[in-house]
């Protein structure tokens, strides 16, 4: 995390400071994130603190006017989230000056994000690149209609601890980054389903709770028919209760199913990466195994 940080600024007649993120209360982040209209729960946050680093801008009474997350994958890769600021100052530079607290953490990372409408001109003006649409798919779901179809010479049953291995290299080969740390620590808070072939385990799907109910996700599968058939039984599961699922899927029968079931599309985000001089680019699969449900927009 590196020594205390301290850092002050003065945006219009507000005196700003940064400190770590771990430096206030969970309470203090949660009525950022309200204030932006961002449905997380304090205990979302507390996971995110918990896993990743970053820093909060401090008004001269103590309040949070902002805040920005990294979330470390391995050594040379990150992704970027919780990049926050307080309405009242979002066209004052606080934003640009968290995140280039961020970018002197992450020097020798590859970064990726996923970028609000309103963070667009941000990230853009400081190199970042889009790659694809996230489509926030969520809403009260119920039992789909057609009658479950699992993939020819295939099985779907729930993953156990032992099955934990298998899900980490899946998803490493899916998102381009190995996330045992972030996988092993979402394990045990979700419950999942994996679809195995010949005893081996070909997708899977993780669901816990999140927001405004549960989300599933990572969804990880070669094709429409595998992330259905993974996702379905979550469905089963919470029918008459909320549900997300954010996805790169824009169209096929696997969005089909999501807007069936009662999971429209609710926003969409972007997924941004910054190429940096000598460090390598960390590409998610875009054939084969890929992913098919992010873990949330600030992990990807």
């Amino acid at each position: 995390m590196g020594g205390h940080v301290s850092d002050s600024k003065v945006i219009d007649s507000f005196e700003l400071r940064i400190e770590d993120v771990d430096s206030v209360d969970i309470e203090q982040l949660h009525a950022l994130s309200i204030s932006v209209g961002w449905p997380l729960r304090a205990e979302d946050l507390k996971f995110l603190r918990e896993f990743g680093r970053g820093y909060v801008a401090l008004d001269e009474i103590g309040r949070v006017a902002g805040s920005a997350m990294w979330f470390p994958h391995g050594e040379g890769f990150a992704t970027v989230g919780m990049v926050i600021t307080s309405p009242r100052l979002q066209a004052n530079g606080t934003g640009q000056w968290l995140m280039h607290q961020v970018l002197a953490d992450c020097q020798g990372r590859a970064l990726r994000l996923n970028s609000t409408r309103a963070a667009r001109r941000l990230y853009d003006s400081i190199g970042f690149q889009p790659i694809k649409t996230v489509y926030q798919c969520q809403g009260v779901v119920h039992l789909p209609a057609e009658t479950a179809m699992v993939p020819e010479g295939t099985t779907v049953r729930p993953l156990g601890a032992a099955d934990l291995p298998a899900v980490v290299e899946l998803d490493a080969r899916a998102f381009g980054v190995a996330r045992d740390v972030l996988i092993g620590k979402l394990f045990p808070q979700s419950v999942g389903y994996g679809l195995f072939r010949d005893g081996a385990l070909a997708a899977f799907a993780l669901c816990r709770p999140f927001g405004r109910g549960h989300v599933v996700g990572p969804v990880v599968a070669a094709d429409d028919a595998e992330a259905i058939a993974v996702v379905r039984p979550h469905v089963l599961h919470h029918a008459g209760s909320f549900l997300r699922l954010d996805t790169h899927r824009e169209g096929g029968a696997f969005a089909g199913f999501l807007a069936r079931v009662g999971m429209s599309v609710f926003d969409t985000v972007l997924t941004m990466s910054l190429a940096r001089e000598g460090v390598e680019e960390k590409p998610a699969a875009t054939e084969g195994t890929v992913t098919y449900g992010l873990v949330s927009q600030a992990l990807g």
